[in-house]
């Protein structure tokens, strides 16, 4: 008896291995083509960006450091890193904080009442009064770029409604786009079509947590404010991280509305390195082109890694 049921034992343990041996091939050729088009469109090529930006561009003799040194050294350069750093810094914690109070605001206005027992009653009513809303928060980032430019500008050009509003008033007129007002213009732009999108985000984390959680902390005296730093924020870390990963890689393609605001050489306010790149493409300026897409990768992601860490001590003092 005890050798049969060594046998069937052993006989179970060998085919559990062999079916996370099969499963994790599996995994494996799910994954390879997805794999197979990111070393061929992404790492390959970056690959040979990063070997052309040590040589020269004409003739292809070894340089090291001297292009650079070189672009290091470039004004436009410097003035690009410092408003597209200016932008990150200011715009980032700005939508995210904005975006999750708003939230979590809207969450708890259309939260149901006691009237809806079961939970599905409670969904129903839930999707009921706030599909369209939501439909609604979407809506900027399905306008396409060029429309929300068009906007901003009849709003802000030197002839725009704002001015003449102000001239009705008594006040004179500015050009917005031509000036240092020119940057606060385009983070509003960034916030107005990103702020739906991130409330979106923020809200399905915040459904996911337990209602009964909440009751339960109010049951012992909790108020919202502690509710929401004791409850809510521990249990949205995923989310905070999916939501500033993507904000951060939005925020890099705000050069489209920048560059349908103001063209080739914006105001210096808003002079971001996707204008610097663009200008040294169409000069064919390879050397200096490559050089500057290396480092920004490099601070690209010295910044999501840095991030990260900081996400995740905020968290974990929460959690504390």
């Amino acid at each position: 008896m005890l050798k049969k049921g060594r046998k069937i034992s052993e006989r179970k343990w060998s085919c559990t291995l062999q079916n996370k041996k099969t499963g994790s091939r599996s995994i494996w050729l799910f994954l390879l083509p997805n794999l197979i088009g990111t070393a061929g469109f992404v790492l390959i090529p970056f690959a040979d960006v990063f070997r052309r930006s040590c040589l020269k561009a004409v003739g292809g003799e070894f340089v090291g450091l001297a292009n650079y040194r070189e672009v290091i050294e470039n004004k436009a350069f410097r003035l690009a890193a410092v408003n597209t750093g200016k932008f990150m810094i200011i715009c980032l914690p700005l939508l995210l904080i904005l975006s999750l109070c708003i939230a979590v605001l809207f969450e708890n206005v259309t939260r149901p009442g006691h009237e809806h027992k079961t939970a599905a009653e409670k969904r129903e009513k839930r999707f009921a009064d706030t599909g369209w809303m939501k439909s609604g928060f979407m809506l900027p980032m399905a306008i396409p770029a060029a429309s929300v430019v068009v906007f901003f500008q009849l709003l802000f050009d030197e002839k725009g409604w704002l001015n003449l509003l102000a001239g009705k008033l008594g006040f004179g007129g500015t050009d917005w786009l031509n000036c240092d007002a020119a940057f606060w213009v385009l983070v509003a732009c960034y916030i107005w079509k990103n702020l739906g999108y991130d409330m979106i985000l923020w809200m399905t984390g915040i459904v996911s947590i337990e209602k009964e959680q909440y009751e339960a902390a109010r049951v012992q005296g909790a108020g919202e404010a502690a509710c929401f730093y004791y409850i809510t924020l521990p249990q949205l870390k995923e989310t905070a991280f999916v939501t500033a990963l993507l904000s951060f890689v939005n925020a890099f393609r705000v050069f489209r509305e920048a560059y349908l605001l103001s063209g080739d050489y914006p105001h210096e306010s808003i002079y971001m390195l996707q204008h610097l790149f663009n200008n040294w493409f169409v000069s064919l300026d390879i050397q200096k082109l490559t050089a500057a897409a290396s480092l920004l990768v490099l601070a690209a992601g010295g910044l999501l890694l840095g991030g990260g860490v900081l996400l995740r001590l905020f968290f974990s003092d929460c959690d504390g």
